[in-house]
């Protein structure tokens, strides 16, 4: 089995309910680790570079306000097949659809409001991990 790194962001609707910890907890128990986590405020700036690819999809405006309501959390982790392990932990996108003991299923608000952020491909879990972390150097 492959070790790789993915991208996660906690976001707004999370960090206001104080489920960080939780989440982290989640996360943890599937065998990744947490190498590096910041919380931060995104600018409307960083939201539409972070978010271009869905530029011209009907939702794009509502997610990067969304994703600017309030604090997230952006971590990189690393573990076995980190992105498929990650997609399975975080549940659908849609927590109705989510199956049970997954992180959407337990703490997403709604489609959008669904607490967290993962990368979909290890392709974009590189640029993506680059976006917010390319300040510091990753060890492990």
């Amino acid at each position: 089995m492959a070790i790789e790194r993915t991208f996660s962001i906690i976001k707004p609707d999370a960090t206001r309910r104080n489920l960080t910890g939780a989440i982290n907890k989640k996360i943890e128990e599937t065998g990744l680790h947490i190498v590096a986590q910041k919380r931060l405020h995104l600018t409307t700036d960083q939201a539409q570079k972070f978010y271009e690819v869905h530029k011209e999809r009907p939702f794009y405006n509502d997610l990067v306000t969304f994703m600017t309501s309030g604090p997230v959390v952006v971590q990189v982790l690393e573990g076995e097949n980190a992105v498929a392990t990650y997609r399975d932990v975080m549940g659908a996108t849609d927590p109705a659809n989510a199956d049970a003991g997954t992180i959407r299923a337990e703490y997403a608000e709604g489609i959008e409001a669904n607490s967290v952020h993962g990368s979909d491909s290890q392709d974009n879990a590189e640029i993506e991990v680059d976006f917010f972390f390319s300040d510091i150097e990753l060890v492990g």
